[in-house]
């Protein structure tokens, strides 16, 4: 991006994205699960690309006192994915499968064929999305886009270590690790979580898992509005606070009341990731580039928390502890949102100002 652009990371992202779906099809004809795994690799690529991209590139389109609100909102579309991907992929690639039992009765033929159609069921979903993904940057290509750097007051960085000297973006950082960290915990163990603690089953968990999705749109776009009364890290820390709240519940209430929490812990995370994104990037100008990349990479929180929430709901054997582990999360997320986005970077290591 310091060398081609904004715009030209955008479509590499896009453009990555896509390739891992339609990698999709021949790792569904192979029925090698490392395929699959190389393919979701590619998206997990392309997707840090994109994001590193186009976050900061919203932010920066405009005033910049109102950053934060147009990344919420250009993120709000995030949720209206969240309520739908849960519907679609109950009916479309949680097709009913066969037991290992059913498996071993079958001849090899028959097995072959069985196992062959269950994993058939990922190949038109990620053929309709890769199409999409690379029709989008293709507009992207199309479209003429501002050009934001190289412009008076934006010094692109020469290495990384630079934008460590910003206080809040090391903040930054720490809050998106847990943040994302915290929203992979709630969303992806939502199914069993709600299958123990409330005793329903996996297809109407699915069906209130859409419910979390659209309960993550409204709260994006309702955020979105308070922004215009409400200072966002004042948001944000008031947020986290009742999240912390609402996980105490998680823990210890039982019945279909813990699952209407969740929900709403959804409804109250949805302004979390765009807006600690924002707030870490603020002011960092020729850092700029480097502080979106640092940002983006600390969603590696998504892959450990959530095993520290398996860890604890196994040790002791009740899935709702390990909502403590959230709970931690939106603490120091809080923390973030009142104190630790404040810039407090020494004048002497400040870039000049200009458009970022």
């Amino acid at each position: 991006m310091k060398k081609y652009g904004y715009k030209n990371g955008i479509i590499t992202g896009l453009l990555i994205f896509a390739t891992g779906c339609f990698l999709f099809i021949p790792a569904a004809n192979t029925q090698q699960y490392i395929f699959f795994l190389v393919a979701l690799f590619i998206i997990a690529c392309g997707l840090t690309i994109l994001e590193t991209a186009a976050n900061p590139y919203a932010t920066a389109l405009g005033d910049p006192e109102k950053g934060t609100q147009r990344l919420n909102f250009a993120q709000s579309f995030n949720g209206l994915a969240a309520a739908m991907a849960p519907v679609i992929g109950a009916k479309i690639i949680l097709t009913k499968g066969y037991s290992d039992d059913q498996l071993k009765l079958m001849t090899d033929s028959a097995r072959k064929l069985a196992l062959a159609a269950e994993a058939s069921s990922v190949k038109l979903p990620y053929f309709v999305l890769g199409s999409i993904l690379v029709l989008v940057a293709i507009l992207f290509a199309l479209t003429h886009l501002p050009k934001i750097q190289n412009t008076e007051g934006h010094i692109a960085s020469k290495n990384i270590f630079h934008a460590f000297k910003h206080k809040h973006l090391s903040w930054g950082v720490a809050a998106q690790f847990f943040y994302v960290g915290a929203q992979v915990c709630v969303f992806s163990l939502f199914i069993l979580y709600a299958t123990k603690s409330a005793g329903i089953t996996e297809v109407k968990a699915s069906w209130y898992l859409g419910a979390c999705g659209i309960s993550f749109l409204i709260g994006r776009f309702v955020g979105t509005a308070l922004m215009q009364f409400f200072k966002s890290p004042n948001l944000l820390a008031l947020y986290a606070t009742i999240n912390v709240f609402l996980c105490i519940i998680a823990i210890f209430a039982h019945g279909m009341i813990t699952v209407y929490t969740i929900i709403a812990i959804c409804f109250f995370m949805s302004i979390m990731f765009p807006t600690i994104f924002s707030l870490g990037i603020k002011g960092l100008k020729g850092d700029t580039e480097f502080g979106s990349s640092l940002i983006i990479m600390s969603i590696v929180g998504g892959a450990i928390l959530p095993r520290f929430f398996g860890m604890i709901s196994d040790a002791t054997n009740n899935i709702q502890m390990g909502y403590y582990v959230p709970l931690v999360c939106f603490i120091i997320i809080a923390i973030f949102g009142l104190s630790g986005h404040k810039p407090k970077i020494k004048p002497e290591d400040m870039q000049p100002s200009g458009v970022l």
